[in-house]
């Protein structure tokens, strides 16, 4: 938001000179809207800058696809994949987040994986309240994997991100995608 003359932003605690070549003070803007606008002055809003979750969307309305595409170029012949020597392939948000929903679990197992070590070499037991909380791990990992498998559209998979709330628009719960239990 500012005030233009002829184009011109004119910064507020700046002294400036009109096309008529008035001088008008740093102070201007303690001129009334009506003083501004008899010197010339527009007040001009800020553009509206059209925002989109780029988590769902490449650009405003052009979504993200949520399976696996082969590339190929425009001949629609495949692409192939230098590394692999395969056809390349665009992760959709589907494998995306599954993905991104293995890295979590395995950085929530990472701390008590010492336990499970300690087991296998001295046969020292795991206490109940960490095995307890891997297998819970585990199971929300895969409660979130099918939950983002199943999803159908678009809508169905932003609606994971939707942290659930009461009639106060106080949280409940975590969002769906992010459901894992609280660390030991």
């Amino acid at each position: 938001m500012a005030w233009k003359h002829n184009g011109r932003t004119i910064q507020i605690g700046k002294a400036w000179i009109s096309d008529d070549n008035t001088k008008y003070p740093r102070q201007w803007g303690n001129l009334t809207d009506a003083e501004k606008k008899s010197a010339g002055l527009v007040w001009e809003d800020d553009p509206v800058v059209e925002t989109f979750d780029n988590r769902f969307y490449w650009a405003k309305g052009i979504e993200r696809k949520l399976a696996d595409e082969n590339v190929v170029d425009d001949d629609g012949k495949a692409v192939t994949d230098p590394l692999t020597g395969k056809q390349a392939v665009t992760l959709g948000l589907k494998s995306i987040w599954i993905a991104q929903t293995k890295t979590t679990a395995n950085g929530l197992l990472a701390s008590s994986d010492w336990y499970v070590t300690r087991k296998a070499e001295a046969s020292t037991a795991i206490p109940s309240d960490i095995s307890t909380y891997r297998s819970a791990v585990r199971t929300a990992t895969a409660t979130i994997e099918k939950k983002i498998t199943d999803c159908a559209d678009l809508d169905a998979f932003i609606a994971l991100f939707d942290t659930p709330v009461d009639s106060n628009k106080q949280p409940t719960g975590k969002a769906p995608i992010y459901d894992f239990p609280d660390e030991v």
